[in-house]
C-alpha cells in the first residue's frame, strides 16, 4: 500500500482566552487501521509555553534574597529551567496529540505509542515527535435497513430440565478415589506434558480432567478423548499425537502436530447430590423443586435467547461485513484477542452460562483466535459508525443493568463486580457491548425476521480446561508480565 501524505498546520485560532497551538503534521498511511504520525511545533510556539510557564512559576517563585514572586525572570529562570522544560515538553505533546484526535483525519482505536522520556526539547529550533497508532479503517457504511434474517425459536421441555438438572448434579459432584479402571464419565487426575520433539511446550502437574468424548484447551482439541482414556489405571502414561489450531496467537505453532503426554495419578468416580434440602439452599435458597424447576428453565430460555441474538447478529454482520476487505495487521489482532476474549466472558455471564460452558466458548474463540478477532474488530467498527450516524450513547442505567446481570451469574455483588471492571480498566469494553447490542436491535427492528423451528444436532460432550499447549508469543509474555507487576 502506498504511503499517503497529509500535511496540516492548525490555526492560530482563539479558543476562549487560551491561543491555540500552532503546528504541522504529517500522516503516512502503513495500512488500513495504522497511520504513522510526525509533528513538527515551530520555536516560537516552544517560546509562548515557556513564556507562560515562567510566568506561572514566577508568581510564587522562592528564591533567596527576594519574597515570593518577586524574583526577576532570570534569576527564575536559572532555578526552574529543568522544571519548567519538562512541563512544556508535556503540555506540548498533550495539546497537540488532543488536537489532532480531535480533528477529522482518523477515529484512533488505541493510545498513541509515543515514548516521552525519549522525546528532546532543544534549546532553539522546532519540538519534532514521531508515533504510530492504530485507527478505524475508512469506509462507506453498507446498507443496513430492510435485511431479512433467520431466526430459531423453540420451547423447553421438562425433558430438558431434566437434562440441565443432571448438569448441575455433575457440577458438584463429589469424587471418590477408585481402583477400577477408567471408563467415560470418570475423572482423572494427570500430569500432562506437550512436547515438539524433544522440547517440552507446557506442561501442567495435576490437572483434574473428567473423561468425555472431547477435551479442548486454549488452542487445540482431542477428539475420542473417552476412547483414550478407556481403562486407564493409576501409573499408566498415555500419549497421542495433538494438532494445534491454525489461527491461533503464536504463529510458528500454528498447525503443527505435537505430543501429548498424560501421566495418570489418580481415577475417580463421581457421586451425585441427592437434590434435598440442604443441596437446593446451597444452590440458591430454593424451597422445592418446582422452584428450582422454574429457574432452570428460565436460565435455558436466557441462554436460547443468547443464542437466537448471536445467530442473528451473525447474519447481521456478514451482510455488513460483505466488503470489509481491510488489512488488519496480526500484531493489533493479537492486542486486541484478549479484549474480546473479555467481552465474551460478560457476555455469557449476563445470559446465564456456568463457568465449564464459558471455559468451552473460549477455547474454540482462541483457537480461532486470529479469524474470530478479525471478524469481531470488523463488527465493531462498522457497528460503532452506524451508533455515531444514528447518535446512539450508552446511560448509566445500561451500564447498571449489564452489571446486575454479571453479578447475578457470578455470585458476586454488582458493586464488587463494578469495582473489578474499574480497577482492571474494562468498563470500556462493557460500552461497547452496550453499544453493539443496541445497535444491533436497531437493525433487528428494521429487519424482516423469518421464524424457523428449533431442530436437535448431535453435538459430542466436552471437557474444556483452561491450558494453552503451546507457549505465548514473546509479545504478549511481556504484555502479561507488566500486567502483573501492575496488580
Amino acid at each position: 500500500m502506498a504511503d499517503i501524505e497529509k500535511n496540516v498546520e492548525a490555526g492560530a485560532a482563539q479558543d476562549g482566552e487560551k491561543k491555540k497551538l500552532n503546528y504541522e503534521v504529517e500522516i503516512k498511511e502503513v495500512s488500513s487501521c495504522e497511520r504513522h504520525i510526525k509533528v513538527t511545533i515551530p520555536e516560537e510556539e516552544i517560546k509562548r509555553y515557556k513564556d507562560d510557564q515562567y510566568a506561572e512559576f514566577g508568581k510564587t517563585a522562592q528564591v533567596p534574597g527576594f519574597r515570593a514572586g518577586k524574583a526577576p525572570r532570570k534569576l527564575v529562570e536559572k532555578k526552574f529551567k529543568k522544571d519548567v522544560e519538562e512541563r512544556v515538553k508535556s503540555n506540548l505533546l498533550l495539546d497537540s496529540l488532543t488536537l489532532i484526535n480531535d480533528s477529522d483525519d482518523f477515529t484512533p482505536i488505541s493510545e498513541p505509542d509515543v515514548n516521552f522520556d525519549a522525546l528532546v526539547l532543544s534549546d532553539s529550533g522546532p519540538f519534532i515527535y514521531e508515533y504510530d497508532i492504530e485507527i478505524r479503517p475508512n469506509f462507506e457504511l453498507p446498507v443496513w435497513k430492510g435485511l431479512h434474517f433467520k431466526t430459531v425459536v423453540r420451547e423447553f421441555t421438562d425433558e430438558d430440565v431434566d437434562k440441565a438438572l443432571v448438569s448441575i448434579q455433575e457440577r458438584n459432584v463429589s469424587l471418590v478415589d477408585s481402583d477400577e479402571p477408567a471408563k467415560s464419565g470418570d475423572y482423572i487426575t494427570a500430569e500432562l506434558t506437550f512436547k515438539d520433539g524433544d522440547n517440552v511446550l507446557s506442561k501442567s502437574e495435576n490437572e483434574v480432567i473428567r473423561i468425555r468424548p472431547v477435551l479442548t484447551f486454549n488452542d487445540s482439541s482431542i477428539n475420542d478423548f473417552d476412547v483414550l482414556m478407556e481403562g486407564a489405571k493409576p501409573g499408566d502414561t498415555i500419549s497421542t499425537k495433538v494438532k494445534i489450531a491454525v489461527n491461533t496467537l503464536n504463529p510458528f505453532y500454528a498447525g503443527k502436530e505435537v505430543d501429548a503426554i498424560f501421566n495418570i495419578k489418580k481415577v475417580q468416580k463421581a457421586e451425585l447430590p441427592e437434590f434435598n434440602d440442604e443441596f437446593l439452599q446451597k444452590l440458591g435458597g430454593f424451597d422445592n423443586m418446582a422452584d428450582l424447576r422454574d429457574a432452570v428453565k428460565d436460565t435455558l430460555t436466557r441462554q436460547h435467547e443468547y443464542e437466537q441474538q448471536r445467530g442473528i447478529r451473525s447474519q447481521i454482520t456478514s451482510s455488513l461485513l460483505a466488503n470489509a476487505n481491510w488489512d488488519l495487521p496480526v500484531k493489533l489482532l493479537q492486542k486486541q484477542a484478549n479484549r474480546e476474549l473479555r467481552r465474551t466472558i460478560y457476555e455469557l455471564q449476563r445470559n446465564g452460562f456456568d463457568e465449564q460452558q464459558i471455559r468451552s466458548h473460549l477455547n474454540a474463540i482462541q483457537q480461532n483466535s486470529l479469524n474470530t478477532t478479525a471478524q469481531a474488530l470488523k463488527e465493531h467498527f462498522i457497528l460503532e459508525k452506524i451508533a455515531e450516524v444514528e447518535e446512539i450513547q450508552e446511560t448509566p442505567e445500561d451500564y447498571d443493568r449489564e452489571i446486575l446481570l454479571i453479578a447475578a451469574q457470578s455470585g458476586s455483588s454488582p458493586r464488587r463486580v463494578r469495582a473489578q471492571l474499574e480497577k482492571e480498566g474494562e468498563m470500556d469494553i462493557l460500552r461497547n457491548q452496550i453499544i453493539e447490542q443496541k445497535v444491533i436491535d436497531l437493525i433487528r427492528g428494521a429487519a424482516e425476521i423469518e421464524e424457523v423451528p428449533y431442530e436437535k444436532s448431535d453435538i459430542k460432550d466436552e471437557e474444556a480446561l483452561d491450558l494453552a499447549i503451546s507457549p505465548l508469543p514473546e509479545e504478549e509474555k511481556k504484555e502479561e508480565s507488566s500486567e502483573e507487576k501492575a496488580e
